[in-house]
């Protein structure tokens, strides 16, 4: 996360904050070799391995999913390469470092609740937190070259995910779809190399959950950036995935997904028979997977549908 955590968490309902750049850390070069890097790592909390053994390579601009059930640990591995949570074991590079080191030049976005009707703040203004939340005080009453660089980046960053037509309402007053975009372009607007979703889709109605997935595809893959979304899920995303990372209680398979979504790599990742099948309208549907563990590791508990290959 970026250095506006404290005010996007007010903005955002809950998000958690998550360590700030230090001040002797030397980022990678930009560009130089893969956004992130797992070899064999691994993960324990509150004495349990939620996951073990993943070994994980992604590059510029590649779309990742990490899925499976509510409890095994998808939202941690967010938290693992923001550096809020250590590997318990193999190694996780971000950026070219250790995780936590190159947070700004990391999006974010938490899982939410939608803003309040009542809430006033225009959408633009969510979007500028994004550059400026960080900053105590209130802007000079007075342009300077600044403010009218970081306005035309806020305009355009708008206009990428198609939201102007709305931006100037107040956010309590945008759809849920709309919300949605306009936080994806408040983690956009510093111009990040790794763009971290957690269930962006979540809530969200059949459509906008195409729309929004169609949209963050597009960005990943026109504008470079490397983006990792947790995703209960797979259809509306299956078409823009370049890779997805799928967890079970103890392990995970990762890889494409026609390597990884299909009946025999899912039934020696759970150690029980599963099924994958796909509908006439090309939707995946996972036969056999089994329930969520009974302690959940994730920070939420909400029990998930079971549908979807998710």
């Amino acid at each position: 996360m970026k250095p506006t955590a404290k005010v996007r968490e007010a903005v955002a309902h809950g998000a958690h904050s998550v360590p700030a750049p230090r001040a002797h850390d030397t980022p990678a070069e930009v560009g130089s070799g893969p956004v992130a890097v797992l070899r064999d790592a691994a993960v324990r909390v509150g004495g349990r391995t939620l996951w073990a053994g993943v070994d994980l390579r992604i590059e510029p601009g590649e779309f990742t999913a990490v899925l499976g059930p509510n409890g095994v640990g998808k939202s941690t591995m967010i938290k693992v390469l923001l550096g809020a949570l250590p590997a318990a074991g193999g190694e996780v590079r971000v950026l070219g470092t250790r995780p936590g080191r190159t947070n700004h030049r990391i999006g974010y976005l938490p899982q939410r609740r939608s803003f309040d009707t009542s809430m006033r703040i225009r959408g633009i203004d969510v979007v500028r937190m994004g550059l400026d939340g960080d900053r105590w005080g209130v802007p000079l009453p007075f342009p300077t070259a600044r403010r009218r660089v970081e306005r035309a980046r806020v305009a355009k960053v708008v206009e990428l995910v198609g939201a102007s037509g709305y931006a100037h309402r107040p956010i309590g007053q945008c759809s849920g779809g709309e919300q949605q975009r306009l936080l994806i372009a408040q983690a956009l607007v510093r111009r990040p190399e790794l763009l971290l979703l957690d269930e962006p889709l979540d809530s969200l109605d059949l459509p906008n959950q195409s729309a929004v997935a169609a949209l963050i595809g597009r960005i990943c893959h026109q504008e470079g950036v490397a983006v990792v979304m947790v995703a209960h899920d797979v259809n509306p995303i299956l078409h823009h995935l370049d890779r997805v990372v799928y967890l079970a209680e103890g392990g995970a398979a990762t890889g494409t997904p026609q390597e990884v979504i299909t009946s025999a790599t899912l039934t020696r990742l759970y150690g029980t028979p599963v099924e994958v099948l796909r509908a006439s309208d090309g939707r995946l549907v996972v036969v056999g997977q089994p329930e969520a563990p009974a302690v959940h590791a994730d920070r939420h508990d909400t029990p998930g549908s079971g549908h979807g290959a998710g």
